[in-house]
């Protein structure tokens, strides 16, 4: 009787398991699929083709988008990774109460919804009279990717040993130096995976983008323009390989995450 109720626990499980994957990832399956149909139809398969993938870099507005979807990408990318290792061995260096009230409104833009960040930033950009566009979406996506940076690279400080900048200093050697010959190694790993993440989240943003710019558009605002006219194949063919691009450096940035644990 027991072993019946634990395989019927289990079963459970894995069924319920089954379909909340199912939930999740069927529809992007359905996706990918339809980005490889001759049809324009969704409702019919006429035949394998990557035509459609073929007119993506026929399109201007995609080509401009993509452009400027990877120059704000790793623009903000850049700054956010020097700003949010800076704060945290900042942050790690001072007294323990200042650094969990400031560690506390770190948190801030990483838990509040993205709607309310990216109204509260075009206003902020308005009143101060600076015209939305690259400019401002780059400001803000530096805004909310530097806390994924100080966050990433935090534990990392807890984890070195709080004598080596001591002695590096008692040996003669300038504060200066002794951050990017002692600290930055260390801390190395947790910085590249702080920037990874960074550059993910920069890459599919849309609400914040959509918000914080009125002439430059991102993959993400193409995207969410095409279809309010009607989805055309070519949309499925971008969001594949936007899935596919944001799916490799989330991989990476777990791999990585794994490896430092280790």
């Amino acid at each position: 009787m027991v072993r019946k109720s634990r395989g019927a626990v289990k079963a459970f499980k894995w069924t319920y398991l089954a379909l909340v994957l199912a939930f999740l990832y069927v529809p992007i399956a359905v996706m990918i699929a339809l980005s490889f149909n001759a049809s324009v139809s969704r409702a019919e398969w006429t035949g394998f083709t990557f035509d459609w993938y073929a007119k993506l870099f026929e399109s201007d507005a995609i080509l401009a988008a993509l452009e400027v979807t990877i120059e704000v990408a790793l623009a903000a990318t850049a700054v956010s990774t020097v700003l949010g290792t800076l704060g945290a061995i900042g942050m790690h260096a001072m007294k323990k109460g200042w650094a969990s009230l400031l560690l506390n409104l770190s948190y801030l833009p990483m838990t509040t919804p993205d709607i309310v960040t990216g109204v509260s930033l075009m206003l902020m950009f308005i009143f101060m009279k600076i015209p939305l566009g690259k400019g401002t979406m780059l400001m803000a996506h530096i805004a909310f990717d530097t806390p994924y940076v100080l966050f990433a690279v935090m534990p990392r400080l807890k984890q070195m040993n709080p004598n080596l900048y001591e002695a590096a200093l008692d040996l003669g050697c300038h504060p200066l130096k002794a951050l990017y010959k002692v600290i930055l190694p260390e801390i190395l790993p947790g910085v590249v995976t702080g920037a990874l993440l960074a550059f993910t989240m920069s890459l599919d943003d849309f609400v914040i983008s959509y918000f914080t710019s009125s002439t430059d558009q991102n993959l993400s605002m193409v995207v969410y323009s095409a279809a309010r006219r009607g989805v055309e194949p070519t949309m499925y063919a971008l969001s594949t390989l936007m899935f596919l691009v944001i799916l490799a450096l989330l991989l990476i940035v777990n791999r990585r995450s794994s490896l430092e644990k280790m």
